[in-house]
């Protein structure tokens, strides 16, 4: 269902491009944004797994340093039929861990030092588990395309509104639409594109879960791993980048009511409530 949801969702953005294309910077519009686009999150992909590490300043766990950990690790990439990923720390307290690399054989799993501390051995096996899932899923992969198209049809929407303000010839001479469309377009095109984003976004973190608990054979212990994840990250704020926010496995920043549209990850208490369905109980 989460896999049919998402291909959904990118069918959406693919048609919000063209419409946008269309209405804002004809055909030539849409294909130079696109391309600009492609080549920015094209380099994010193949470098993000070092530029979040560096700016969160992880540091990589080495063969004789937390031997449980890596064990559990080992173990899990075992059950998955996936290689073993590099494993990281990040020296904050707030709980949480996050998933980066661009197939599983460039991956990485790094871990907050709180997450360490407040998690059982079994809590924290689920939490690996699901970041492994985010790895064998291709989520980075599907958020890299989400975030192109996304990109590419904000910058046509900037394209607009610069050409609005400074004249030049009609959208009708470059290919695009009526004004007043042009204008409707820059400015809900964009926010669409957003909300469609994060949409894919959440369905993939619903699938984490999911893959995550068939790996481990556990879903109860990572609904009360994401419970201790939840009330910790609120009582330890973490010091995290926006751009950053949908990697880690509970969103590191807050918002409540209508902010809920524009988040990264999914409730708590639905992922949670999901998860004890799958373990044939509710808490």
């Amino acid at each position: 269902m989460n896999t049919m949801k998402t291909t959904f969702l990118m069918a959406v953005l693919t048609v919000i491009l063209v419409t946008a294309g269309g209405a804002l910077g004809g055909e030539g519009g849409m294909v130079m944004a696109f391309l600009f686009a492609l080549v920015m999150n094209g380099v994010s992909y193949w470098f993000s797994d070092k530029i979040v590490l560096r700016m969160y300043g992880a540091k990589e766990i080495g063969p004789e340093e937390a031997p449980k950990l890596r064990r559990t690790v080992q173990e899990l990439a075992l059950r998955a039929q996936m290689p073993m990923p590099k494993l990281y720390l990040i020296p904050q307290e707030a709980p949480n861990a996050f998933a980066t690399g661009r197939d599983e054989k460039h991956a990485a799993v790094a871990v907050t030092e709180g997450i360490l501390r407040i998690l059982d051995e079994a809590e924290l096996r689920g939490v690996l588990a699901h970041e492994l899932s985010h790895i064998k899923n291709r989520d980075i992969l599907i958020g890299t395309i989400a975030a192109t198209m996304a990109g590419a049809i904000s910058m046509l929407a900037n394209m607009a509104h610069w050409g609005m303000i400074f004249g030049g010839r009609s959208n009708d001479e470059r290919g695009g639409g009526h004004p007043i469309v042009a204008l409707a377009m820059i400015i809900i095109a964009p926010l669409a594109a957003m909300l469609v984003q994060m949409a894919i976004s959440r369905s993939r973190e619903f699938s984490a879960d999911a893959t995550g608990a068939a790996i481990s054979g556990d879903p109860l212990s990572l609904a009360n791993a994401l419970r201790k994840l939840q009330r910790g990250v609120e009582r330890t704020p973490m010091e995290a980048n926006p751009a950053t926010a949908h990697m880690f496995i509970v969103n590191p920043l807050t918002g409540g009511g209508l902010m809920a549209l524009f988040s990264t990850h999914p409730p708590v208490e639905e992922r949670i409530r999901r998860l004890e369905t799958m373990g044939g109980t509710r808490q």
